[in-house]
C-alpha cells in the first residue's frame, strides 16, 4: 500500500513536469549546477518514470534510489530557506521512499512475482 500510495503521489508531481518538459517548457531550478536543464530532465526522470515503477513494483529499489536522491536535494539543498514546515511534504517522501528501500517492494509487486520475494 505504501509503495502504491506514495508512488501515485509522487507521479502526480512528475505527470505535471512531463508536460512541462514535452512542452518545451523547461524553466527550472539548479539546486546542485549542472545546468537547469539537467536538472529537469533528472527531476522528471524520477518523478515520472520512477515512479511508475514504483507503482508497479519493478526493479523497485533501482527505482528508488532516483527518487530518494531528488527528495534528498529538495530537503538539504533546494530548501534550505524554509522551514521544515515548509520542507515537510518533500520529508514525508524521503522518509517513505528510504523505508521502501530498506523493505523491499513487497511481495504484492513485479518484482515479488520475478524473484520470489517471501514474506514482506
Amino acid at each position: 500500500m505504501i509503495r502504491v500510495c506514495f508512488g501515485a503521489m509522487i507521479l502526480m508531481r512528475g505527470m505535471g513536469k512531463m508536460e512541462r518538459l514535452i512542452s518545451g517548457s523547461w524553466d527550472f531550478a539548479d539546486p546542485i549546477g549542472i545546468g537547469s536543464e539537467a536538472s529537469f530532465i533528472l527531476v522528471t526522470f524520477a518523478e515520472f518514470v520512477c515512479a511508475v515503477l514504483l507503482i508497479m513494483g519493478l526493479l523497485t529499489r533501482f527505482a528508488l534510489i532516483p527518487l530518494i536522491i531528488t527528495m534528498f536535494v529538495v530537503v538539504f539543498i533546494h530548501g534550505t530557506d524554509q522551514s521544515l514546515s515548509d520542507r515537510e511534504r518533500p520529508v514525508l517522501f524521503l522518509i517513505a521512499f528510504l523505508g521502501l528501500f530498506l523493505t523491499g517492494p513487497g511481495k504484492y509487486s513485479i518484482d515479488g512475482l520475478l524473484f520470489k520475494v517471501r514474506g514482506k
